[in-house]
């Protein structure tokens, strides 16, 4: 049931512990991640089944198999957990720890960080080096300003995808909705990419992708706006995210990176090359210079981290008001 008081306090719980915590390195290298058990998933059907735009058809109907397969996989086993908790001591608790792994806030921030700090203090190849870990772009063919604004674009993006979406979805299903969606949003990482190899293979997985960010994409656009009531930006932020959010080429992308453009002044996007293609077409969003730096990286992860803030504040409101009025 949506706003069930227990997925309430269950995702509450995984973002206040993911926040803190992170998703420990050593279990990393020992058993990986939840979200790399779903690539290899991917990865194996992908290459086993995909003909690389031979037969679209075909490619089209193997895609969805394999996409198929992995949302059962993916949501039969959450069940199950869900089910085995409901008859263990401190089962709650299993279950927040579960869906913390499946949150990404704290790494996000890391990743971030990790690039402002890179051009701030050991200048543009570190800074290459460092956007390469986060972006699909090529690295070679950025200067300065070119990582600041993939950095910053990639944190309002990632914001919705890697937060409120999984938290959304856990609001509505708990477990099984958290790990359904972060399958779906793996796959369209993967394979949901517009060129000759994934274009028919990934399409089932863009477009499902497509429809579970659609309302999670606008709650950051308006989550970025009210942060930015703060500095007294809020008219402006919101007012370019209605206006330039339609202009980017993703359905959903554009309303976090334009409110997060207007918050700050500036201009995101912009033509780029994504994964060997030139995109000469990337929409400008924002307005006043594009001409950023490493500081501008701070701006926005201040902006976010009071965004996280915001974010656990509503959760904790929605738990209360439903348990006394619902």
């Amino acid at each position: 049931m949506f706003l069930d008081p227990t997925a309430v306090w269950v995702m509450l719980g995984a973002l206040t512990l993911e926040a803190l915590v992170g998703y420990p390195k050593p279990i990393w290298r020992s058993i990986g991640h939840p979200v790399s058990w779903m690539g290899h998933v991917i990865s194996f059907g992908e290459s086993t089944l995909n003909s690389s735009g031979r037969y679209r058809i075909r490619d089209l109907v193997l895609g969805c198999s394999v996409l198929t397969f992995l949302i059962t996989l993916a949501g039969g086993v959450s069940v199950g957990i869900v089910l085995l908790c409901q008859h263990i001591a401190w089962g709650w608790a299993v279950q927040v720890v579960l869906c913390a792994a499946l949150l990404a806030s704290r790494s996000l921030h890391d990743h971030v960080l990790t690039v402002a700090s890179a051009l701030r203090q050991d200048g543009l190849a570190a800074g290459r080096d460092a956007i390469a870990q986060i972006v699909g772009r090529d690295p070679r063919q950025l200067d300065g300003a070119a990582i600041s604004r993939a950095a910053i674009e990639s944190l309002a993006e990632n914001t919705s995808d890697g937060i409120v979406a999984p938290l959304f979805w856990g609001l509505i299903a708990g477990l099984p909705g958290v790990a359904i969606y972060k399958a779906v949003n793996t796959a369209d990482s993967m394979i949901g990419h517009r060129n000759e190899r994934y274009e028919w293979f990934g399409k089932s997985a863009a477009r499902l992708d497509d429809l579970l960010n659609y309302i999670p994409a606008r709650i950051t656009g308006l989550l970025f706006v009210i942060i930015a009531a703060t500095k007294r930006t809020t008219g402006a932020s919101f007012a370019i995210m209605w206006r330039d959010a339609p202009k980017h080429l993703s359905p959903n992308a554009g309303w976090p990176e334009a409110a997060m453009a207007g918050a700050l002044g500036c201009r995101l996007g912009g033509p780029r090359n994504y994964r060997g293609a030139d995109i000469p077409e990337g929409a400008w969003l924002g307005e006043g210079t594009e001409d950023i730096c490493g500081d501008d990286i701070l701006r926005a992860l201040n902006l976010y981290k009071r965004t996280i803030f915001l974010i656990g504040s509503v959760v904790i409101a929605a738990g209360t008001m439903w348990e006394v009025f619902g």
